[in-house]
């Protein structure tokens, strides 16, 4: 049988042509030994998947797998843990902004000072608009307040963990995934390290406003319950303003009679009432949307193709 690898390199791919010969070479430059690559195609719409076809039948240490469409990067990122046979995995993007200089420093921490873990952060956001910069600060320092997982802040998915950690974050079964909070639930002995910005070293990037607007409110709803109970907490006190207010209306009109005038405040008073009473039923559709699909039991990717 023939000897797991040293180190599988886990690298979610969508539309990354131009990265991933470069990408192959940065980590061949840091002298590390024993690496076996794992690439997941995610739908790409370019070249990505013919020039993994080309390196696996050229190199004995690349492996991909092709989904059927793009399923996103959460399930990119389980499609190649699952298939990763190596002693310790790291996961990577493919456009060099996880700097591969550091996979010997975080083996040495891994293998020499006992770490279960090894974690990224990036210590500055320079080069990033700076509102998408605001509020990914605020998302992180929501999440540390409402959340049974304290999210850091810059954490980055390139992270080396040992197989016992792989085996763990492999057993949750859940099917609308948040790695970041899956990574900080099954806890372990983590190091972290603080790294610099890095700009891309070719094409662009998939993550839009949108998209990681998605992503945060994805990640808010897989691990906190909070916003339920902010929503209950708005209920009662919604119901505490309205006796109020219905105290006041009947007093008002004991004392000095039930004049017509008033009328826009009241419009006004039924149009927040409503709106706030639509927002708290769009939570509760946001936790009862997430029961729905992992009832469903949909796998979360279909693959195409394999080596």
């Amino acid at each position: 049988m023939a000897e797991s690898p040293r180190l599988s390199i886990v690298v979610p791919c969508l539309d990354e042509a131009p990265c991933v010969e470069a990408f192959v070479r940065a980590v061949e430059e840091t002298g590390v030994r024993g690496v076996e690559f794992v690439f997941v195609d995610d739908g790409s719409t370019d070249g990505t998947l013919a020039l993994l076809r080309h390196l696996a039948e050229t190199r004995e240490d690349v492996r991909y797998v092709s989904f059927s469409r793009n399923f996103g990067k959460e399930a990119a990122l389980l499609a190649g843990l699952r298939k990763a046979t190596g002693r310790h995995v790291v996961t990577m993007d493919a456009d060099l902004q996880d700097p591969p200089a550091l996979l010997p420093e975080m083996l040495r921490a891994i293998e020499e000072e006992g770490y279960d873990c090894v974690a990224t952060r990036r210590s500055s956001r320079e080069g990033e608009p700076p509102m998408r910069a605001w509020f990914a600060r605020r998302f992180y320092w929501l999440m540390r307040h409402i959340s049974e997982v304290a999210l850091v802040d810059g954490a980055r998915d390139y992270r080396m963990m040992t197989r016992q950690v792989v085996e763990a974050i492999l057993s949750m079964p859940e099917v609308n995934r948040f790695t970041k909070g899956i990574y900080q639930w099954v806890g372990f002995r983590t190091k972290w390290i603080a790294f610099p910005n890095v700009a891309r070293t070719a094409g662009t990037t998939k993550w839009s406003f949108r998209t990681l607007f998605l992503y945060s409110i994805e990640g808010m709803t897989a691990f906190s319950t909070a916003p339920l109970q902010i929503a209950s907490w708005l209920g009662v006190g919604c119901c505490g303003f309205a006796f109020l207010a219905l105290l006041f209306i009947v007093t008002r009109a004991l004392l000095f009679g039930d004049p017509v005038s008033g009328w826009p405040s009241l419009v006004c008073i039924v149009i927040f009432f409503g709106g706030l009473q639509l927002f708290v039923v769009g939570i509760l559709g946001a936790y009862l949307a997430k029961t729905y699909l992992e009832t469903k039991r949909r796998p979360p990717y279909l693959v195409k193709e394999e080596r």
